[in-house]
């Protein structure tokens, strides 16, 4: 058996595969410089849109986690003085929910899970008072600027 006629099928299928080499389908073109520099632009602009709005969440997000830290502080100092019969002492500060001030017979704590439930978004300690200037107790956060007062969100998150 003769394999002439194989190897001569074989020929005509390689022929027919290796045809002109095109890298891309006729009548398309490739991206021009104009084409790249209008999606770069479109890029910038929502870039310079986007990202102030995405900060202006974040910060407004830390603000509302202060607050709500802030109460849930409240509620758990409820909790210490249901079971000592009074707030922690100043001096004593938050610290007395995570250890047992000396003198303190009736502590029955920990209070907190964690000592970083003791610091706010922005890194810095809680402020706490008692008794306080506007109640049992004032407890507050300095904001994202760290320094008493300010506006927007460098405002104070207070208890009272």
């Amino acid at each position: 058996m003769s394999m002439k006629p194989f190897e001569s099928y074989l020929r005509a299928m390689v022929r027919k595969t290796r045809g002109p080499a095109r890298s891309r389908p006729c009548g398309s073109r490739g991206v021009t410089l104009m084409e790249l520099l209008v999606v770069l632009a479109i890029i910038a602009i929502i870039s310079v849109i986007a990202v102030p709005m995405l900060l202006n969440q974040f910060a407004k997000a830390k603000v509302r986690t202060a607050s709500v830290q802030v109460q849930e502080l409240g509620t758990i100092l409820d909790m210490y003085r249901l079971d000592v019969g009074g707030y922690p002492a100043t001096a004593d500060g938050l610290e007395a929910l995570m250890t047992a001030p000396p003198g303190v017979d009736r502590w029955a704590g920990p209070y907190l899970g964690n000592r970083e439930a003791l610091t706010d978004p922005w890194g810095n300690s809680y402020g706490y008072q008692a008794p306080g200037d506007h109640g049992d107790y004032d407890l507050w956060s300095k904001g994202s600027d760290g320094v008493e007062g300010g506006e927007d969100f460098a405002a104070d998150i207070t208890s009272w």
